[in-house]
């Protein structure tokens, strides 16, 4: 289980953060914002104190300044994750993917693991047209790395995932009230 954050949408990540299950990950999207180190700095905090994986949002400088456990790319910077890789050893890079050609470049380039999207209508201004369990089963079945859902995916629509093969889920506000 991932929680995707967003200034906007999840304005205090560390209270999300606390809501959720041991193993889970946070993927910490800052977009520039001015108070990101300090709200990463507190989000981090909390993800070592409760066992959270923490990747930073397209920001590899900002993940080696929160000691974060790798970095998250969007799908149009996804062929750096074979250097950001190499550069940081201990890093684990996840990437974007919205359709097959960038799932398999994104294995080319060395995700480790992929975040498809969107599965179903999301309320993301980025999002596209919904992909759909069927398709996005498919895409999984080609990525041949761990892949989660995201985009709409929430209690009542993951019941449509169980066949698809992905790893885990993905979400911004559904994992945001998420009690352990």
């Amino acid at each position: 289980m991932l929680l995707f954050t967003e200034p906007g949408r999840t304005p205090d990540p560390a209270v999300a953060a606390e809501r959720l299950p041991r193993g889970a990950g946070v993927v910490f999207r800052a977009f520039g914002a001015a108070d990101a180190l300090a709200k990463g700095l507190a989000l981090a905090r909390v993800c070592r104190r409760r066992g959270l994986v923490l990747l930073v949002g397209a920001d590899p400088e900002l993940a080696r300044r929160l000691r974060a456990d790798g970095v998250h790319l969007p799908e149009r910077l996804a062929r750096r994750a074979g250097v950001i890789a190499a550069l940081r050893r201990r890093f684990r890079v996840t990437a974007a993917a919205h359709d097959l050609p960038a799932v398999l470049a994104a294995g080319r380039a060395g995700a480790e693991g992929l975040v498809i999207s969107p599965v179903f209508p999301s309320l993301s201004r980025s999002a596209g047209k919904p992909l759909g369990p069927m398709v996005l089963a498919g895409l999984v079945r080609q990525a041949r790395i761990p892949t989660y859902a995201l985009g709409g995916v929430n209690a009542h629509s993951a019941r449509a995932l169980g066949l698809t093969g992905v790893s885990g889920l993905a979400a911004v506000e559904a994992l945001s009230a998420v009690r352990t």
